[in-house]
């Protein structure tokens, strides 16, 4: 396990599509295990592979309640709405408010393959909003609010 460089807004990478994963295999285990240490060292509830320069659908969450892991994730429902402010590890130092959705369900594959569903609701919603968004190349600052003062 290592700690891996986290990329900012500058490097265009964060801006393209991230390609779904396929094969489940070591390769795929450290990547994860990697992203788990490099989203704690960096104080983050959150981070896509993308963050860390690798385009493949992933995900690392944990918003205090423990930590998940995401392959090749969607939403699957959304439902109310949420207006926080929300910042990103690849944007160090910036913040916005973001309408997000007030809960999810995300649909995703463990490290080994097998389909999950997650439920969250305030905070894990808009982490994983967040998050899935970067496999998208999308960042926060693509859905600031209306009402942000700028």
């Amino acid at each position: 396990m290592a700690i891996r460089n986290i990329i900012t807004k500058e490097n265009p990478l964060l801006r393209k599509k991230s390609r779904v994963v396929e094969t489940f295999d070591d390769r795929l285990s450290t990547l994860i295990d990697d992203m788990i240490d490099t989203m704690y060292k960096a104080e983050g509830v959150g981070l896509a592979a993308v963050q860390v320069g690798v385009l493949r659908r992933v995900v690392v969450i944990d918003c205090g309640d423990g930590l998940i892991e995401l392959v090749n994730p969607e939403i699957i429902e959304r439902e109310g709405v949420q207006e926080e402010v929300e910042g990103c590890l690849s944007l160090p130092g910036e913040s916005g408010v973001t309408l997000r959705p007030m809960s999810v369900k995300v649909k995703a594959q463990n490290r080994e393959g097998k389909w999950f569903f997650y439920s969250g609701t305030g905070l894990k919603a808009r982490a994983f909003c967040h998050e899935i968004d970067h496999l998208d190349g999308n960042l926060y600052i693509d859905r600031l609010s209306p009402n942000q003062n700028n």
